[in-house]
């Protein structure tokens, strides 16, 4: 029972043109769409380049427009589902809760993980040089 009227709400939604709590986790929802519309823009490029080539390339346009056009209009709808959109608010909400480290703990932080990487790549390199020496020695490697 629970499902069916989820999917009703569902495909309600999908017809209304409102807006569910307009002025909560906007740029959460705004960002979250406008990637789902650069998804289905790369996807329609894609089915574009697939379509066959007998078709003549206003209907390919055609096509790729419409399924960029419809994944738009998803994509609007799907941020203003009350589940979803509460979903998103409430991870702005969180977002706004973190301790960001200052430019200066980042840059130093940066910089003892690449240094650190840069002497592991050193230590790797000098055990696979020691180690294929040993094989030569004892006759195991012959190059």
């Amino acid at each position: 029972m629970a499902k069916s009227k989820t999917v009703q709400g569902f495909s309600a939604t999908l017809v209304s043109s409102g807006l569910y709590k307009r002025n909560q986790g906007r740029l959460v929802r705004q960002l979250t769409a406008i990637g789902m519309v650069a998804i289905a823009i790369f996807g329609a490029y894609s089915l574009y380049n697939v379509l066959p080539i007998g078709m003549s390339a206003g209907m390919q346009k055609g096509i790729a427009v419409a399924v960029v056009v419809i994944c738009t209009w998803l994509s609007y709808r799907v941020v203003n589902f009350p589940r979803f959109a509460d979903f998103l608010i409430s991870v702005e909400a969180e977002v706004g809760k973190v301790t960001w480290a200052t430019w200066d703990q980042l840059w130093r932080s940066t910089a003892v993980v690449i240094v650190l990487m840069v002497f592991l790549s050193f230590l790797l390199l000098a055990f696979d040089v020691l180690w294929q020496a040993f094989f030569r020695l004892i006759g195991f490697l012959q190059i």
